[in-house]
């Protein structure tokens, strides 16, 4: 079974358990977020679980049933005429078993199962300029307000693509500042001229220089300086960097007196500034004043409810006088998107244009491109995505993801350590499992060497 890219789980609460369920996503032809628990007996998904507002024309009655077995979920088809789908896999006989997150497909609905769906529950969509803010991403909008109203900096990281610039500008508007946001890419600047552009030059501070200019720091004053890749500048022009923001005041090259300025300072990196730190690429006392609060956005694989949403809002964006089929939302849950939002734009955009070149009136999963949100790896091709494991499963032709660690160790356990009944319940290959477990003490005497050295 092909399942999407894990999600990490965060609490919905502070005392209660975690509350399986399935969140949907999408419903006939439009994007929704709606948060359903499983009781002990199960959930049936249909209508008259979605209620009559539902535009979904295909789902029936009592549809598909889904079942909580912790770690993993049991789904059956309740003979539908349309048939459902767990993982981009038709359910034919009985129940499959499928490890969270999972993406369900019942008629023209879209659900997926989650081991805690708390953070859900009564959650709204927000939209935010181009930001499609979901109960994930808004986790990580109200640091960034709450430190932009306190007064302080921030450092946000995040993977390419997960938005980083359009959260700087969120937390430039949540400062109330009445000056600018100027943002500055710190990678794009070429070598040696960084302090020229940061902090501005007097007339002949240098050949070539005929008149007085002001850099980013003071186009930056009564405003923000968002600093894009801040690990990218220079140790001696951190240094400079640094005295600006304690003393407030910045010198030009060439400039006899410093000016003062007032400014916010939010920073962005896609490196790891702490090992950069203790590597010597990064200076410590810049790495104190700027790192803190760090700021992470999760990828878009750890907010998949954002996706339906982002993409409707594209499509319509790209091609309004076209639909959207449920089998597009169902397709772009399942990939892992390594490019994160700057990708799935760019990608429904060109699905939107391909179903219109061939005169559909609905964009459909076969209008994505089949290379479009995957991971490509030379010798198994597109593959989805895997951070912990280069296995491949035989049985897909494409790399298997690997379940968190506690679920991974719950499943073993309830299998009484035999790898390949556990492999099977996790959706992995055995061997795949095994080479998981090898790295992992505990994991090994669970299931007993002879389990894991097998082949």
């Amino acid at each position: 079974m092909w399942q999407t890219a894990r999600e990490s789980e965060i609490p919905g609460g502070d005392d209660e358990p975690a509350q399986p369920g399935m969140v949907i996503v999408w419903s006939g032809d439009v994007p929704m977020l709606q948060a359903f628990r499983i009781s002990a007996s199960g959930l049936v998904l249909g209508r008259e679980l979605l209620g009559p507002t539902t535009t979904d024309d295909r789902i029936s009655r009592q549809h598909a049933r889904v079942r909580w077995h912790g770690p993993s979920f049991a789904v059956a088809d309740l003979g539908s005429r349309n048939g459902t789908y767990a993982g981009g896999q038709p359910v034919i006989d009985g129940e499959i078993t499928v490890m969270p997150p999972c993406v369900v497909r019942a008629g023209r609905t879209v659900g997926i199962l989650l081991a805690d769906v708390r953070r859900f529950e009564g959650a709204d969509m927000r939209f935010d300029a181009d930001s499609v803010i979901g109960p994930t991403l808004a986790q990580a909008w109200t640091q960034l307000t709450r430190a932009a109203q306190n007064g302080d900096g921030a450092l946000i990281s995040g993977e390419s693509g997960t938005g980083k610039e359009l959260a700087a500008r969120a937390f430039h508007r949540a400062t109330g500042a009445r000056g600018e946001l100027i943002a500055v890419n710190c990678a794009a600047i070429p070598a040696g001229v960084a302090e020229r552009l940061l902090f501005g030059a007097r007339k002949g501070a240098y050949s070539g220089a005929d008149r007085d200019v002001d850099g980013y720091l003071a186009a930056a004053d009564g405003g923000t300086l968002f600093l894009d890749e801040i690990g990218e500048l220079e140790l001696a022009v951190q240094a400079k960097l640094l005295r600006v923001l304690e003393t407030r005041e910045v010198l030009p090259l060439g400039a006899a007196k410093p000016r003062p300025v007032e400014l916010r300072l939010v920073a962005a990196t896609l490196r790891d500034l702490r090992a950069d730190v203790a590597a010597g690429r990064f200076r410590d006392d810049l790495y104190y004043r700027v790192g803190r609060p760090e700021i992470r956005l999760p990828p878009l694989r750890q907010r998949l409810e954002d996706i339906a949403w982002i993409a409707a809002r594209e499509l319509t964006r790209a091609a309004p006088e076209l639909g959207v089929h449920s089998t597009l939302i169902e397709a772009c849950l399942l990939r892992p998107w390594p490019g994160n939002v700057r990708e799935l734009i760019g990608e429904v955009r060109r699905a939107a244009f391909a179903a219109r070149d061939n005169g559909k009136k609905l964009v459909r999963a076969e209008d994505l491109d089949a290379s479009a949100g995957m991971i490509v790896d030379s010798a198994v091709g597109p593959a989805t995505l895997d951070l912990q494991s280069n296995a491949t499963s035989p049985m897909l032709g494409k790399r298997a993801v690997l379940p968190e660690h506690d679920t991974i160790v719950a499943a073993l356990t309830a299998e009484g350590g035999n790898v390949t009944r556990t492999a099977k319940v996790l959706g992995l290959h055995r061997n795949q499992l095994r080479r998981y477990i090898a790295k992992h003490a505990e994991l090994v005497d669970l299931a007993g060497k002879d389990e894991t050295n097998a082949e």
